[in-house]
């Protein structure tokens, strides 16, 4: 891994012309909403707190929603077979079709992101009921994804108008330490990184932060190209990824395959006790990629003194990285679905900020032998 470009968003921005407080929530389309919020309530611990669908006055679609600390996750189906969700869902398999980010005012935001060349895919709209009202808009991103802006200072509802809260607390949740989302990582085709690099850049104010090049991110048969873009604020990262040669297929080409076209790959959630979490999670049957125990060996050496085990580090599976500025733990879960496409990350940072550049070459093999396992390298 190579930084390239200063990590302090002052040193780039003179003006955030899109301001962002945080991610709002994401948006999964699934083939069935309601066993999909039961998965991430028993298996990340994530509890109920809103619903919508017939019962609400919804007629074509269900949407259930679950969140733990600030993250927030809606999946949502259809509830016939010709609806545009039904043919989301059929091309791609579940997936995030939006990445919805909290503002101070949604219609100046997607008026900024429109002037600068985005394609809006809602004009500012305001959404009321008994507690209060929510504006929002979006604009398309790559592949099918969007992103929403969503202006929520007037609302003091569970989520959004139109849902109605759930019972809490929700007695199938057990917290799993999960607190927020540190970044959000897209995979695009061939040669397009660059031009979703310049959209961040140009449409959006985010600035450079880090890149990854195929002479970084490469083992014996493949490599990708990545590039973290970062907002004014430093609250929301976003990394693109694009597949390069090599002598077999990567994990990036064997996505494009599965989901159809460019999206979401993983999401990065944050916890204050990664060791905390993980045991929770494989109590819940979350599964991890394995990790060869030949990583641990040196790895003190390589790390340095940390807070932590070495020897749960190695039990769990658990990555650990340093910079010049401390240090991070990281986990990746196995896909949780049967197309091999979406997934998770769980992080602690140490004072890094970083994405764990020692740990590159370890999860792109631990990767590559998933992929052999599916028939797929």
């Amino acid at each position: 891994m190579q930084l390239i470009s200063s990590t302090s968003p002052s040193a780039t921005m003179t003006e955030d012309f899109l301001p962002l407080n945080g991610t709002d929530h994401l948006e999964f389309r699934v083939g069935n909403a309601k066993q999909a919020a039961f998965f991430y309530r028993a298996a990340f611990g994530m509890e109920l707190i809103a619903y919508r669908g017939p019962e609400t006055g919804c007629r074509d679609r269900a949407s259930w929603v679950v969140r733990q600390g600030k993250i927030c996750f809606v999946f949502t189906s259809a509830l016939g077979g010709d609806h545009e969700i039904a043919d989301h869902v059929l091309r791609h398999g579940d997936g995030v079709r939006d990445v919805a980010f909290l503002v101070d005012d949604a219609e100046a935001a997607w008026l900024a992101a429109t002037a600068r060349g985005a394609h809006s895919v809602q004009a500012p709209q305001t959404f009321r009921d008994e507690e209060g009202e929510v504006r929002t808009a979006s604009i398309a991103v790559y592949g099918d994804v969007t992103h929403s802006f969503i202006e929520r200072q007037r609302y003091t509802g569970a989520f959004l108008p139109g849902f109605r809260a759930c019972p809490l607390p929700d007695p199938l949740a057990r917290n799993a330490g999960l607190r927020y989302i540190d970044h959000i990582v897209g995979n695009v085709g061939w040669g397009d990184m660059n031009h979703w690099v310049d959209f961040y850049r140009d449409v959006m104010g985010f600035h450079l932060y880090q890149h990854f090049d195929d002479k970084q991110i490469t083992t014996e048969y493949s490599s990708l190209m990545s590039k973290v873009m970062a907002n004014g604020n430093g609250r929301v990262k976003v990394l693109v990824n694009e597949p390069a040669r090599g002598r077999r297929k990567s994990q990036i080409e064997e996505y494009l395959d599965y989901y159809a076209g460019p999206g979401v790959q993983h999401l990065a959630m944050a916890t204050d006790d990664i060791i905390q979490t993980v045991n929770t999670l494989r109590d819940h049957g979350v599964e991890f990629i394995g990790t060869p125990a030949a990583y641990y060996e040196g790895l003190r050496s390589r790390v340095g003194p940390i807070e932590e085990s070495f020897d749960e580090l190695a039990r769990l599976g658990i990555l650990a990285d340093r910079d010049d500025e401390g240090y991070l733990l990281q986990i990746f879960t196995r896909p949780v679905t049967d197309r091999p496409t979406l997934f998770f990350e769980i992080i602690q940072r140490k004072g890094s900020r970083g994405f764990g550049k020692g740990n590159i070459k370890a999860l792109f093999e631990a990767i590559e032998r998933e992929q052999a396992a599916r028939g797929n390298l």
